[in-house]
């Protein structure tokens, strides 16, 4: 089984694509953060089965609809707060297949009524969403959170995991990554060290934080697994344009051998290049990378620039480029010349 840990930096969220074979869940995904995910899914040639919530949140908008319509991905939330757009209403116990692994649901309520925790099947990890954190647990002041409760699911359903199982936590705000059940039994501050439950309700009903920014549309969106009420942007018009995980647009070569009289070809390879082994594709405009900033003003604004080069690197930089200054319809010829030629295009 492979974990691959993103992270939302606006909301300091977590979200975790675990895989096993050639199926994937991804675990508390988030709505801004969906062509970064998506990329991720297709580049690792992932069948993305399903969603996981640990719970509705109430910091940011889940990416779970979104998933669900460019994958066909089930969703999966808490049973106990009647969502809709639900697939797999969750409840303790029951288990979450990932290839020839799976995912044991265990009901960690406190932070909220509807937590859950994720085990994997070899009990090397566990995702706590909000019920606990590296050196911390989720607030317990809203959204029926109760303090009581959590201690006991940390306590019941957390603690008795081996002292080696991974905790991966929703969120973090200081750049902790992961812990391990036998440190948070022994270090966290709220709850480790043998703390007693009068000491960990103690400590939680004194925390005075203010309440998420987001609550308000945030928690109303999540219980209908973040299907927006409007339609959502439509996709580039002029193309079929598409986000890698490393965050450039690329579009495929075969599409542009096709629509040629449609865009403008920019090469930013060197002089020499171009009459090189590869050679260069009629009706080019040639501007050597490092000298893009400097003559933007020469490169066209009535049509979509797709960027090319020898393998698509710096062409890549070369749409960073031209978006940061404002053309937003660009894109990365992918592969590059090289593959190009490897199409016989």
């Amino acid at each position: 089984m492979i974990v691959r840990q993103l992270f939302d930096q606006t909301s300091s969220t977590y979200s975790y694509l675990v895989a096993d074979g050639t199926e994937a869940v991804l675990i508390d995904p988030v709505f801004e953060q969906h062509e970064r995910d998506a990329a991720l899914i297709t580049e690792l040639g992932l069948t993305l089965t399903a969603t996981l919530d640990t719970h509705c949140h109430a910091d940011h908008v889940t990416g779970a609809w979104r998933m669900h319509e460019r994958f066909g991905s089930k969703i999966g939330l808490a049973a106990v707060y009647g969502g809709a757009n639900i697939d797999l209403p969750l409840t303790g116990g029951i288990t979450v297949p990932i290839g020839s692994s799976s995912l044991e649901v265990r009901a960690t309520p406190g932070h909220t009524d509807g937590c859950m925790s994720f085990v994997s099947a070899d009990r090397s990890c566990v995702f706590t969403g909000d019920a606990l954190l590296v050196r911390g647990a989720g607030r317990t002041d809203f959204q029926a959170g109760d303090a009581r409760r959590l201690f006991q699911s940390i306590h019941e359903q957390l603690w008795p995991l081996p002292d080696s199982c991974i905790v991966y936590p929703g969120h973090d705000y200081s750049g902790r990554t992961s812990s391990t059940i036998g440190e948070e039994r022994r270090h966290n501050p709220r709850i480790g060290g043998g703390a007693r439950e009068e000491d960990f309700v103690g400590y939680m009903s004194n925390l005075g934080l203010p309440h998420p920014k987001q609550l308000a549309v945030a928690v109303p969106a999540n219980l209908r697994a973040g299907k927006p009420e409007r339609a959502a942007p439509a996709e580039p018009a002029w193309g079929p344009v598409i986000m890698t995980y490393a965050g450039h647009q690329e579009i495929a070569p075969e599409w542009v051998a096709t629509h040629r009289n449609a865009i403008h070809l920019l090469d930013v390879r060197s002089a020499a290049e171009l009459d090189g082994e590869l050679g260069h594709l009629a009706g080019i405009q040639h501007i050597p990378l490092d000298e893009l900033r400097a003559r933007l003003a020469e490169v066209t604004t009535t049509k979509p620039i797709v960027v090319v080069c020898q393998t698509g690197k710096r062409s890549a930089m070369g749409t960073t480029i031209l978006r940061a200054a404002g053309r937003a319809e660009t894109a990365n010829l992918a592969g590059g010349m090289v593959r190009w030629r490897e199409l016989g295009l």
